[in-house]
């Protein structure tokens, strides 16, 4: 390498801040040029210089007396001696403040109410996921139902024959009725789980389509529901109707369009 590069390098090869091959460039280059050699020597003298407690003076006496003076000086300039002590005092004797009854009972009802929302909001979600993990339940026994010998335990068309059936077999009536003149004739029964817990499957037929209806007496997990209100709602391409009847929480499942299943519905509510 040329003289005049090194020269550039050698502050920060004595950095430590080159590689290990440049490193052995430059020592060799110095080995061989008194001029670089003499700038490597310079810059360790320096750092030597620097380093060594020589540089350190402690100021004398007589410079701390002096601002010892000038500082006490402005401050009985700006504060008088009377009133340095009443301000004195002033500091000590602050008494801490004292909280009124009123205001503990704010914080009390501050703390009660971020408390309240809190649970609320976390009662909220868990809610939500319940009803969804529901309809997912009723969804994938809707399609259960569809495989070859899943969808009766009952197969019938009487009404008066498929709700006997649940007799003794449940522990609430379900409601059965037939629709076959609206166009959505009863096909049957079976018992069915959702939810950890036994419910009443009435099977419908629309055309060529089935329509699950789920039966089961509303329990404390249940998301509230008006009565006769329906909630809505699409599960990987099913439609799900629910509705509260009674004490009776009810939910249509099926492929059919949205509008027929409300219709469906309707002629469910107006019949009971």
């Amino acid at each position: 390498m040329a003289c005049e590069n090194n020269r550039l390098l050698l502050s920060a090869y004595f950095d430590g801040e080159l590689d290990l091959v440049r490193s052995l460039e430059i020592e060799e280059h110095a080995k061989s040029c008194p001029d670089c050699a003499a700038e490597l020597e310079r810059q360790r003298s320096l750092r030597t210089a620097l380093r060594s407690g020589g540089l350190y003076q402690a100021a004398p006496n007589s410079l701390r007396e002096r601002v010892a003076a000038a500082v006490g000086a402005k401050s009985s300039e700006s504060i008088s001696p009377a009133q340095g002590s009443a301000t004195k005092a002033a500091i000590i004797h602050v008494p801490a403040r004292r909280w009124t009854a009123f205001e503990w009972i704010g914080i009390a009802a501050g703390i009660a109410i971020v408390l309240f929302l809190g649970i609320k909001s976390i009662s909220d979600r868990q809610s939500a996921r319940r009803g969804d993990l529901l309809a997912e339940e009723m969804v994938a026994s809707h399609l259960r139902s569809l495989q070859p010998g899943h969808l009766y335990d009952v197969e019938s068309t009487d009404q008066h024959t498929v709700k006997p059936w649940f007799d003794g077999k449940l522990d609430f009536s379900p409601p059965v009725r037939d629709l076959a003149a609206q166009g959505y004739p009863l096909a049957g029964g079976r018992l069915d789980y959702v939810g950890s817990r036994a419910v009443a499957a009435l099977v419908y037929q629309r055309r060529k389509h089935i329509i699950n209806v789920f039966v089961w007496p509303e329990g404390p997990d249940d998301t509230p529901l008006a009565q006769a209100a329906q909630k809505q709602e699409t599960h990987d391409g099913y439609n799900l109707i629910e509705w509260r009847q009674g004490d009776m929480r009810l939910c249509a499942v099926s492929d059919v369009g949205v509008d027929d299943l409300k219709q469906f519905v309707q002629l469910l509510q107006q019949r009971q």
